[in-house]
């Protein structure tokens, strides 16, 4: 094999492509980054057996030559060298032959790295998948609805179908959850073209590919094509194929969790009640759940409050507006409504209660399409 390659394009899909490659894999072959040469240009490929990211840099692209064929081939490459590497070199191209015994020289500039690489046709083949499923969504809101509800997945192994972010369709479009069981983030999204009969359900897919995907997506209106297996998903972007291993188990019904009614609702802004819970958890951060005390004080005031026996005690008092219902008192874990209002784009923000040990739900005021719901902490 011998190819020459733009040096900016090399760099932007190596980084791409190393996502998916895992240092901590038993597997020898899959710490390395798959290169093959072929008439049309070159494909690059990582995977650690759960997530697999494959990118193709054509030889022509919009009329700029990318990449030169010399020599057609394959070979893998230790990934943590390879890419290091890759990003450091001084030229505008970089020459990459591959010798016997899949030793591969690395020239760029004044710059010659020789490789030890391995056998690439001992590494795996990526999945082939049925194309039935399928239907597109602007890489711009898919990275949206991953960002306001990848968080609230569960870091605990106990239940590993709780460690994915849920998809699902309904007949407006597809409905996006995340609940480790204390907090639930539900978002939904209108999806562009897709299958006729695009129905599924119980999708679930790893937080972790997840925040892997969302690096890569750009902030554009272009289309992600997804297409849905029964334990495959696939992202399309452009010359870049996100293969993820999904999730087996059950997922939660989330519909029969979210209160229809409340018996205390008020709207607060979002940036001061944020910046308020902030001030709280200096004190209570140390303890367990992160607690903090919400009570109504007056149609127009809550008061929040956050005691440690070591450390001390905090009280603030905040505006609410467009108060309704009964006088109120609850506790809750204050990193988890921190975390939520992190990700809501609003700037107020309608806090609905059932009662005191009873899930309650915030939503933004100028948005109906997510929500997140939290479960009360109880303190005597």
């Amino acid at each position: 094999m011998h190819v020459i390659i733009d040096r900016n394009r090399m760099v932007h899909d190596v980084q791409h492509v190393a996502k998916a490659v895992s240092s901590r894999t038993t597997i020898p072959i899959l710490t390395g980054i798959k290169l093959v040469a072929s008439q049309n240009g070159l494909t690059l490929t990582g995977s650690d057996s759960d997530l697999s990211i494959e990118a193709f840099i054509p030889a022509v692209e919009n009329e700029q030559e990318l990449v030169q064929i010399q020599k057609e081939g394959s070979i893998v490459l230790q990934s943590k060298y390879f890419s290091e590497i890759v990003k450091r070199l001084p030229g505008d191209t970089i020459d990459i032959q591959v010798h016997d015994q899949f030793a591969a020289t690395i020239r760029s500039g004044s710059s010659v790295f020789t490789l030890n690489g391995l056998d690439p046709d001992e590494y795996p083949r990526l999945p082939q998948l049925k194309e039935e499923l399928i239907f597109s969504i602007p890489q711009d809101m898919l990275r949206n609805v991953i960002r306001q509800t990848v968080f609230a997945v569960s870091t605990q192994e106990t239940r590993p179908v709780l460690t994915g972010v849920n998809i699902e369709t309904d007949e407006v479009g597809l409905i996006c959850s995340a609940t480790d069981s204390h907090r639930l983030a539900l978002r939904k999204a209108k999806v562009e073209k897709g299958s006729e009969d695009l129905h599924f359900q119980n999708v679930v897919i790893p937080g972790k590919s997840l925040q892997e995907l969302s690096k890569i997506l750009e902030d554009t209106s272009d289309s992600v094509e997804i297409v849905v297996t029964e334990n495959q998903i696939l992202f399309k972007l452009g010359n870049l194929l996100f293969f993820s291993r999904l999730l087996e188990g059950k997922y939660p019904v989330i519909s029969s969790m979210i209160p229809n009614q409340s018996k205390t609702s008020f709207v607060l802004k979002t940036k001061p009640l944020l910046q308020t819970l902030e001030r709280a958890l200096l004190l209570s951060r140390e303890a367990k759940n992160n607690v903090i005390n919400l009570k109504t004080i007056s149609s127009d005031q809550v008061e929040i409050t956050s005691t440690s026996q070591e450390v001390g005690k905090v009280t603030e008092q905040i505006d609410a507006e467009q108060f309704d219902g009964e006088e109120l008192r609850i506790s809750f874990n204050g990193k988890n409504i921190i975390d939520a209002l992190k990700v809501i784009d609003s700037d107020e923000i309608r806090i609905m209660f059932t009662g005191a040990m009873s899930p309650f739900v915030i939503r933004p005021l100028d948005s109906d399409h997510y929500l997140h719901l939290f479960s009360p902490v109880r303190t005597y």
